[in-house]
């Protein structure tokens, strides 16, 4: 696999089981594959400020997998906000086959790569959908609303509120505790739940926040 070398599939095997993940060989097989079409397609597409293949499993791989036993809590359906490059969504979708995941980017070119990598990886339980968030409407709300340094906390809920319900679990992935986002959040989310992540090979605060929409029987 272009760019991938056994040392970074030695990192990801002995960071997953840091973490208390277990992969079998075909996901093992499926996220360095992964990452080789990441490393490929960076290179003319822009997908991550990460330029180091070197970096990229520590830093998308295991940073994505850090957050598997919450995304587990979260439900059936999850939908990958911002996705990107398709973290932390297409790592799950690879640990999670019996779930399904939705990956949401506005950028066409993100969400080209996004396409093909479901096409190649055979990822029956991924869809992509190119739109702007506040554009998109499903036909029912997601149990699960994943975001990876998507935006503030507020445009995050804001702009995502009607994609979900007071079921719904919002799941954003940050790097150092936001206290002044939290201070910002619209009236009607809550803090559920703060998770300190340790990301094997990661420097800096890893933090996951989980957030709850109130019922409007609630607020009264």
């Amino acid at each position: 696999m272009s760019g991938v070398t056994q040392r970074h599939a030695l990192e990801l095997s002995q960071g997953a089981e840091r973490l208390g993940v277990a992969l079998d060989d075909g996901q093992q097989e499926r996220l360095l594959a992964y990452l080789a079409l990441l490393i490929r397609w960076n290179k003319a597409y822009n997908l991550t400020a990460v330029r180091d293949p070197d970096e990229m499993v520590s830093r998308h791989l295991l940073d994505s997998l850090s957050v598997a036993a919450y995304v587990q809590q979260a439900g059936e359906h999850i939908l990958d906000v911002g996705s990107g490059g398709g973290m932390p969504g297409i790592p799950l979708a690879i640990l999670f086959p019996q779930r399904r995941f939705t990956l949401l980017d506005s950028n066409g070119k993100k969400t080209r790569f996004l396409t093909q990598v479901k096409l190649e990886l055979k990822l029956d339980n991924l869809e992509v959908i190119h739109s702007r968030v506040e554009a998109f409407r499903p036909e029912r709300p997601f149990a699960g609303i994943t975001s990876r340094a998507f935006s503030s906390l507020r445009d995050f809920t804001e702009w995502t509120r009607h994609l979900g319900d007071d079921r719904t679990q919002w799941l954003a992935m940050k790097g150092v505790h936001p206290d002044d986002e939290l201070q910002a959040l619209p009236a009607d989310f809550s803090l559920q739940a703060c998770h300190l992540l340790q990301v094997p090979g990661c420097q800096g605060q890893r933090h996951l926040l989980i957030l709850r929409r109130t019922r409007e029987s609630d607020r009264h």
